[in-house]
């Protein structure tokens, strides 16, 4: 037994030795180990991919349908050598620059078939036919305009400017009427001669959701807003049901949604699962396509549906499984969407949008009865698409470039 402290030395030093191997493997297969990602097909085909082998789920209120678009499908990005298709079949595709100067409040004429924008740099605003000719809409210069919001015939428009002044313009006409300035956010009526509005006075008690005849008279105070103005949107919906919509908070990822109507309605309300609440109304206006992001997705954003017309409002709420903003998408009828899809987004892209500002959108069109969604372009460029429009034939899609500001097309047929 006189050995017995020197085993329990040789014993300490392999214990020691073992206890360091086990955690130097820990450490490489934890942080230093090489991932493997296998290689995926090409998604240039029209087909809708599966997504961990599973079928798409079905529809349902609250239920995702249809495999998620979050800028990881397979086949990102332009392959060199491939020929790039004139017109989009679901490959990479040709874009059109229509004039090499930026644009703001791009819109289709009230016929979907020209194009009407403010130009920055001249001052004024133009038209431009479908084989891309230009033409001065009106001669009249406006100095700075900072946001335009075109009625729904398009013959008139909100024109604000950086020092908060605000006027309607008649282009038919060629006149004018000026607004308060402590009226802002403005979206028509489908009469295009009444907006709905947010009016903001000096003291909180004296804040309104409102209408007005858009050359600011017969004001109509609809609801009180207080201290409420950034949870507020005027947004006059297509059935003329509707004239805005506030939020709140039921929770840390979850806001109920209210619809404000014209004369105290009752309406109903609805959940929706995240913040950051962007909407848009469908055609007919009995859906409300919107966006928002949550914990749930590593806040991005991501398309919602849900019914917004009378009794049925709140009800077929579900997730159209994919990651973009609702004013990334435009309706080419009652339940097809077009969207522009970025890439790689960053974890917090919708709490912090300037953080997608490095990635390219693709062009998808979704079906929002069904969830089913294809790829319709890779635009041959680094393109991030907003201002989406879809010509009234269907030909065309054009939109906006948020990196230079200038007008583009597609083909769509």
């Amino acid at each position: 037994m006189e050995n017995w402290p020197k085993y329990l030395k040789i014993l300490a030093i392999i214990g020691f030795a073992l206890i360091v191997i086990i955690m130097a493997l820990l450490i490489y297969f934890l942080f230093l180990r090489p991932t493997f990602s296998p290689d995926l097909p090409s998604d240039t085909t029209t087909s809708t991919p599966m997504v961990d082998g599973l079928p798409e789920a079905a529809e349902g209120e609250g239920q995702m349908v249809g495999p998620r678009v979050d800028g990881q499908l397979p086949g990102q990005g332009t392959v060199p050598g491939i020929k790039t298709s004139p017109i989009a079949r679901g490959g990479i595709t040709e874009v059109t620059e229509l004039r090499d100067t930026p644009s703001l409040g791009a819109t289709l004429d009230s016929k979907g078939k020209d194009i009407q924008y403010y130009d920055p740099k001249t001052n004024k605003f133009y038209r431009i036919d479908k084989d891309c000719n230009s033409e001065l809409y009106s001669e009249k210069t406006f100095h700075s305009v900072s946001n335009v919001t075109w009625s729904p015939k398009k013959d008139k428009a909100v024109l604000e400017y950086p020092d908060g002044s605000n006027i309607v313009y008649n282009f038919t006409t060629a006149s004018q009427v000026t607004l308060p300035k402590h009226w802002e956010e403005f979206d028509y009526a489908p009469n295009s001669d009444q907006l709905a509005l947010k009016s903001i006075g000096l003291d909180p008690s004296n804040r309104y959701l409102a209408i007005a005849n858009d050359d600011g008279t017969k004001v109509r105070a609809i609801e009180q807003i207080g201290l409420n103005a950034d949870t507020v949107y005027p947004s006059w919906s297509s059935n003329n049901q509707i004239v805005g919509m506030y939020t709140k908070g039921v929770g840390f990822d979850r806001q109920e949604v209210f619809f404000i109507g014209l004369n105290n309605e009752n309406f109903k309300s609805t959940i929706i699962e995240g913040r950051g609440f962007q909407s848009q109304w469908s055609p007919k206006g009995e859906k409300l396509l919107y966006s928002v992001y949550s914990e749930k997705n590593d806040l991005k954003p991501s398309l919602w549906i849900v019914n917004s017309e009378g009794n049925n409002i709140g009800t077929g709420r579900k997730s159209l499984g994919v990651e973009t903003w609702a004013d990334k998408c435009t309706y080419s009828d009652a339940s097809t969407i077009y969207c522009a899809v970025p890439q790689n987004l960053p974890v917090g892209a919708g709490l912090f949008p300037k953080a997608a500002e490095g990635t390219r959108d693709k062009l998808y069109e979704i079906n929002t009865d069904t969830g089913l969604k294809k790829l319709i372009a890779d635009p041959d460029g680094d393109y991030r698409m907003s201002e989406l429009m879809v010509s009234e034939n269907g030909f065309y899609l054009y939109f906006v470039d948020e990196n230079t500001g200038r007008i583009n097309k597609i083909k769509l047929k």
